[in-house]
C-alpha cells in the first residue's frame, strides 16, 4: 500500500500517492529498479510510475497464516513483488508467534491474563502447561507456551468443533480483579471472542505477531542479491525497510519491543539513503516499451478467471494449512502433509 501525503521531507519535494496498491516492481534488462506497475484502488485504474528510488515498506506476511495479529494488507505483497523480479528472499520461516491470540480474529490477550493467574486448558479441562513447564506452568516464556499449546492441539486435545484451539481461563478470578487488572482485556474477549471473560473461557491460539524474514537489505536499507561467486550485490534504485525487509538483527525469533528497530532506525535510515542516493532534478532512464505487460497479463488471469471456488475459500483453506502445518515449528510429516 502506497501511503497518504504531499509534503516536503529532510529537505525535498516529495509525492506519496494515495489509494494505489503496487502490484509489481519495474526492473530493466541491467537489474536496476524504475519504478512500480500499480492498481488504483479508486478507479479500477492500472499505472506505471517511474521513479529513480524505490522503498517497499509494504508489511509483513502474517496473513499467510489463519491467526495473526498484522493488518489485512500484510499479505506479503512486497515479498512476491521481490520474488517475482527474480531476486532472492531471506529467512521467510521465522516467524515469530504469540501464544493466546483471539481464536478467529487474532486480537492478542496479553501475557498480563497468565500473569494475573489466567490458565490454559485443553479439551479435557486439563492445566496442561504442567506436563510440558512443570515449574513456571503458564507463567513460561512465549515460545515455550506456543509449542505447548501447536502439541496439544496436534495430539487432538484442542477444543472446538475442529480441535483447533485453547481454552483460556480466566472466570475462577473474581470479576472485580478482572475489571480493575485487566479491563480491556475483558472488552476485547467480548467483541472479538463474544465470551464474558469473568463466566467463560476465551478461546485463543498460537498467532502470528511479527516476521524476522524479508527482502534482504544492508544497514542502509539497501536491496542485495547475490552474484554468481555468492557475492551481495546492490540493486541500484530499490530499498526495503519495515517488516517487510530482513535486515538481520531479530534473528530468528525477536525480542519483544525490537519491532521499534524496523519502524524508528531502518524507516528513518530508508529517507537517509534516498537524499544520499538521489538528486533533486535527476533525469530518469526511459522504460522499456513493453513495461508491465506481463503485470497486466497475471492480473488479467487472476481477475477474469471463472474457476468454481471463490478467491475467500481458496484463502481460507491455504491459510488453515498454514496454521497446522507450518506453524510454531515444523517437521517434515507435517510439511508434506501440508504440501498435498
Amino acid at each position: 500500500m502506497l501511503h497518504t501525503l504531499f509534503g516536503r521531507a529532510l529537505g525535498y519535494d516529495c509525492i506519496f500517492f494515495v489509494e494505489y496498491f503496487a502490484l509489481d516492481l519495474i526492473m530493466n534488462p541491467n537489474g536496476t529498479c524504475q519504478g512500480i506497475m500499480a492498481y488504483n484502488m479508486a478507479d479500477g485504474t492500472i499505472h506505471r510510475m517511474k521513479a529513480n528510488q524505490t522503498v517497499i515498506a509494504t508489511g509483513g506476511y502474517g496473513r499467510a497464516y489463519f491467526s495473526c495479529t498484522s493488518a489485512h494488507t500484510c499479505t506479503g505483497d512486497g515479498g512476491g513483488m521481490v520474488a517475482r523480479a527474480g531476486l532472492p528472499l531471506e529467512d521467510p520461516e521465522f516467524v515469530q508467534f504469540h501464544p493466546t491470540g483471539i481464536y478467529g480474529a487474532g486480537c492478542l490477550m496479553t501475557e498480563g491474563c497468565r500473569g494475573e493467574g489466567g490458565i490454559l486448558r485443553n479439551k479435557n479441562g486439563e492445566r496442561f502447561m504442567e506436563r510440558y513447564a512443570p515449574t513456571a506452568k503458564d507463567l513460561a516464556s512465549r515460545d515455550v507456551v506456543s509449542r505447548s499449546m501447536t502439541m496439544e492441539i496436534l495430539e487432538g486435545r484442542g477444543v472446538g468443533p475442529d480441535a483447533d484451539h485453547i481454552h483460556l481461563h480466566l472466570n475462577h478470578l473474581p470479576a472485580e480483579t478482572l475489571m480493575e487488572r485487566l479491563p480491556g482485556i475483558c472488552e476485547t474477549a467480548h467483541i472479538f471472542a463474544g465470551v464474558d471473560a469473568t463466566k467463560e473461557p476465551i478461546p485463543v491460539l498460537p498467532t502470528v505477531h511479527y516476521n524476522m524474514g524479508g527482502v534482504p537489505t544492508n544497514w542502509k536499507t539497501e536491496v542485495l542479491t547475490v552474484d554468481e561467486k555468492g557475492n551481495d550485490v546492490l540493486i541500484p534504485g530499490l530499498s526495503a525497510c519495515g517488516e517487510a525487509a530482513c535486515a538481520s538483527v531479530h534473528g530468528a525469533n525477536r525480542l519483544g519491543a525490537n519491532s521499534l528497530l524496523d519502524l524508528v532506525i531502518f524507516g528513518r535510515r530508508a529517507a537517509m539513503t534516498m537524499t544520499e542516493t538521489f538528486t533533486p532534478g535527476q533525469t530518469q532512464q526511459d522504460l522499456a516499451p513493453d513495461a508491465g505487460e506481463e503485470t497486466i497479463a497475471r492480473l488479467d488471469r487472476l481477475r477474469y478467471s471463472n474457476g468454481s471456488h471463490s478467491t475467500a475459500e481458496i484463502r481460507g483453506k491455504l491459510q488453515k494449512s498454514m496454521q497446522r502445518h507450518a506453524a510454531v515449528f515444523r517437521r517434515q510429516d507435517l510439511l508434506e502433509e501440508g504440501c498435498k
